[in-house]
């Protein structure tokens, strides 16, 4: 599907991808794309996500493969996520076409992990409002600096970019959560961002819609222990475990480590009755300041096509156990 959506270009393709390390297999597939895609006449232009030594939220940020990249006939550019991270998985082609949604191009990513892609064909507006958010990263190198992109209707489709965003992202999902009332699904690995957090706790609370979901139970029980030595934020500690404790299981996945696995629950989507926003965008207050990008999207029969998939998802785990926070 990559090969076939890089195969399809004619003039250009724009790449914002936070991670991109693939095995001989995959490496092979898709810089002949590429290559392929040079001989033709495309301009192509990346940017990536680089690591630095600071410390950074669980799990640490990626190191794509810069040699591969070099290697590539592409223009590339670095993009320091220092404080937050350049968090992307888009592609613009031909400034028509987008290709976006939670999944990195790593062979794990494919793999190991759940993930949704979105394609939205032929659509110049949202695809402009993409070019627009990356000539902001390629002009600046700098996640803070994008993002600014007015989120406008197109169509039934609106089209979200922090951190320029990002808090606005957030309200917007945490209204349509309060206003459902038939059903709310959710796949996140974490969720931490206030708005959100508050509005789930209570709307559980108060069994005004039917609500479920699933995140990583690992990364959960890490941002359990962060939380609880951060008396900054140690206050949205019981919002967390109220909604963990209702209608959401959890994915086991392994701890990041050097030469670990990646087989986090990596797909992030929000259903609220028939409208779904689907991206890049963790539920989390750190990516409300990673450079992001979400479609909302009006339409019933992807709504109910990604709230299928939520429950499919859901139904292969268990409860989300959380262990006392230390002290």
């Amino acid at each position: 599907m990559v090969s076939e959506f890089i195969g399809g270009a004619k003039s250009t393709l724009d790449f914002a991808q936070y991670d991109f390390n693939l095995g001989d297999a995959t490496k092979t597939i898709v810089a002949e794309a590429i290559e392929s895609a040079h001989r033709r006449g495309v301009r192509m232009r990346f940017t990536y996500n680089v690591d630095h030594p600071a410390p950074m939220p669980v799990p640490p940020p990626s190191e794509p493969d810069v040699e591969l990249i070099a290697s590539l006939p592409v223009e590339g550019k670095a993009i320091a996520g220092i404080p937050d991270l350049m968090h992307h998985k888009y592609v613009v082609r031909d400034g028509v076409d987008v290709w976006t949604g939670s999944m990195n191009w790593t062979d794990d990513s494919w793999s190991r992990q759940e993930n949704v892609i979105v394609v939205v064909p032929g659509d110049p507006r949202i695809a402009k409002a993409y070019e627009l958010d990356f000539e902001q990263l390629w002009a600046t190198a700098d996640v803070m600096k994008s993002g600014f992109v007015d989120p406008r209707d197109v169509n039934g489709l609106r089209a979200w970019f922090t951190p320029g965003h990002g808090e606005d992202l957030s309200a917007r999902i945490s209204k349509l959560i309060r206003r459902a009332r038939r059903r709310v699904r959710i796949c996140s690995p974490v969720i931490t961002t206030g708005p959100v957090l508050g509005t789930l706790a209570q709307v559980i609370a108060d069994r005004t819609v039917d609500v479920a979901g699933c995140v990583d139970a690992t990364q959960i029980r890490e941002v359990v222990q962060q939380w609880s030595v951060n008396r900054n934020i140690y206050w949205k500690l019981p919002l967390l475990e109220h909604v963990m404790a209702g209608p959401f299981t959890g994915k086991n996945s392994t701890p990041y480590g050097a030469g670990t696995v990646h087989d986090f629950m990596h797909a992030k989507i929000c259903v609220c009755d028939d409208t779904t926003f689907v991206g890049s965008f963790n539920l989390s207050r750190s990516g409300e300041k990673n450079a992001e990008n979400v479609l909302e999207i009006a339409d019933a029969g992807i709504a109910d096509t990604l709230a299928a998939f939520v429950d499919e998802v859901r139904a292969k785990y268990g409860p989300v156990e959380l262990e006392p926070p230390k002290r």
